[in-house]
Formats: structure tokens, sequence, C-alpha cells
């Protein structure tokens, strides 16, 4: 049940919370204030100072619960001593950080050259955990851009940063390509805009089929990209995995 909140402002906490984890009060900003939480969505928005912290030590104590459930001897194995911390803090401070953090700081500079050629970064190295089985998802992303005369221009490393942050999320692949698509499109103001993304999944590889050669690929094309076949063509002809 929600407890009662009188100020949907995520900064504020109630005054008697003393004793609430702090997944619960996350939990109850986000829904005072209307906003979706999926796996692959980001709440840094509404978690203060020394939460991130709290909310770790609270993954922790359930992490330890899970292997206790799994029938693993945790007072006694030497190997799964710290596990459930150590497992917390890769959820809470690496793989998951991109629900937990507010997007990378980018520089942005006018296109001061109206540059209006075709521009590719990549491959960029992906990792993320697929939102099915929390298993790897690992792979390559490539970005073109077709900027314009008010194209925002931010540094080849600013694109990873970001991929960076949107894939540090449990995901679907397909999703993550739109999501970063939308960031990037948002960001930059480009006449067009198109990602491949190609990668494994280990929620096939390491169980299910266990199929260890298969990939996935797939592709999100925006503005010029979508309407110009031969600038399609020329982007898609120019990525290195084609040669």
């Amino acid at each position: 049940m929600l407890r009662k909140i009188e100020d949907t402002n995520p900064s504020d906490a109630p005054a008697d919370d003393e004793g609430v984890p702090v997944s619960v009060k996350i939990r109850e900003r986000l829904q005072a204030a209307r906003k979706r939480f999926n796996a692959n969505d980001n709440i840094a928005e509404f978690i203060q100072p020394g939460e991130l912290e709290a909310l770790l030590d609270e993954v922790e104590v359930k992490m330890k619960g899970v292997l206790e459930s799994l029938v693993i001897d945790v007072e006694h194995d030497h190997n799964t001593d710290n596990t459930a911390r150590r497992v917390a803090k890769m959820y809470v401070n690496e793989v998951f950080r991109g629900r937990y953090v507010p997007p990378p700081s980018l520089t942005e500079f006018p296109n001061a050259e109206h540059l209006n050629e075709l521009m590719i970064v990549g491959p960029i190295t992906v990792r993320s955990a697929c939102s099915h089985h929390f298993c790897p998802i690992i792979g390559k992303l490539w970005i073109g851009v077709m900027p314009n005369e008010h194209t925002n221009v931010i540094g080849l490393s600013k694109y990873a940063r970001l991929a960076e942050w949107v894939m540090g999320r449990p995901q679907i692949q397909e999703e993550a390509v739109v999501q970063l698509a939308d960031l990037i499109q948002q960001k930059t103001q480009p006449d067009g805009l198109a990602l491949v993304m190609e990668a494994e999944h280990f929620c096939m590889a390491w169980r299910g089929v266990k199929e260890m050669d298969s990939k996935m690929i797939n592709s999100v094309m925006r503005g010029v990209f979508l309407k110009d076949p031969n600038l399609r063509r020329e982007f898609l002809s120019l990525l290195p995995r084609n040669r």
C-alpha cells in the first residue's frame, strides 16, 4: 500500500519514515509522481544523496536471502562468503548503474563549419543485461549522423558514454537501440540518424538452446536515412562488419 506523501517533490521525504527500506521510499516517490520505473528506465531524479549506498546494503541483504534459498551455505562456504555484497555492488554500481545515475554531462558545440557530410562512429563496445534472465548482452554499435547547420556537435567519446548509460540497465536489444537513438536525436538534432547494433545474448548461449554462435542485429533509421535509400546503403556499406 502506498503511504501518504504530502508533497510529490522527489527531493522531499516524510519525517516519519525511519526504518522504512530505501527501495520503498524511492518507489513511493515514483508512484506519487506517476513516473514509470521499468527495468530499463532511469530513476536518478528520485534518489536522494546517500540513498544509493543504502540501496546497495538492502540489495546485499536480499541477495544473501536468494543464496540461502538456493541452499548455499553462506556461513561456511568460503567461495560465497562475500558473494551477496559483491553481487549487490555489481548490480547497483556497475551493470545497472544507468538506472541510478544522471546522464553523462555533454559539451555541445555549434556546427560552425556547417558540416553536412555523413559521419560514422564505431564500433562502440556495448554491455548490457537481458531483462528476461539478467544474462549478459555484449556486442558492437555503429552510429551514423547526418548533420545540418543547426546540429549540435558532441565529442566522439560522448557517443560511447551515452551508449554506456542507456545500456547500463536491464534491456532488450530492440528497446535499447531506440532509447539511445531518441537520446542522441534530442542532444544533436541532426538531419538523419542511423544506429546498428550486433550483439551476443548469453540468455541464448548460456541457457535455453545453448546456441553459441548466434547474434542479433537490429537497426534504427531516422530522418534522411529513412527517406533516402542511397544514403542508407552508403552507411551500411561503410560498416567494418560488412567488409
